[in-house]
């Protein structure tokens, strides 16, 4: 009995942080006086790692910028993380598992602490959009495959 539950599937989270937030305002205060709307640039990036047997980190990644011409008005960027524990499953599901399941559940906390470090930074919080993780995936995937559509054949 003990022995068919030691090979029962495990998918735990151990713990979620927030492993790296930095905010600048390089051309502040100048800049605050501007009248002109900033354009926003937002880049989101996925990571997975092993850290031992069976546990994973997972790291979900921000960089907002805003600029008005040239010049910034503020950089946010941002590392969330969380630890899973993740044995027994089929390798076929391991990519999927640390590609989609995790960083949807870090990925709220993320968009948490940006809105409010920027909010904090004296400005309109940016609110990072909902993502589609599994689209995501899939593209990450084809494109490590050399392929031009996410759709894989087998």
């Amino acid at each position: 009995m003990a022995e068919q539950q030691s090979q029962d599937p495990v998918f735990q989270i151990q713990r979620v942080y927030l492993k790296d937030l930095s905010l600048e305002q390089p051309n502040s205060p100048a800049i605050l006086l501007e009248q002109e709307q900033p354009t926003v640039d937002i880049q989101l990036g996925v990571d997975a790692q092993p850290v031992t047997d069976g546990i994973f980190e997972i790291t979900v990644s921000a960089t907002v910028q805003t600029k008005i011409g040239d010049k910034t008005v503020f950089l946010v960027e941002a590392k969330q993380a969380g630890i899973f524990e993740i044995r027994n499953l089929p390798e076929d599901q391991m990519g999927p598992i640390l590609g989609i399941a995790c960083p949807q559940i870090v990925y709220p906390y993320l968009r948490g602490n940006v809105a409010d470090v920027i909010q904090r930074g004296g400005f309109p919080p940016v609110h990072l959009a909902e993502i589609n993780f599994q689209a995501m995936f899939e593209q990450q995937q084809a494109q490590a495959a050399g392929q031009a559509s996410p759709i894989v054949t087998q």
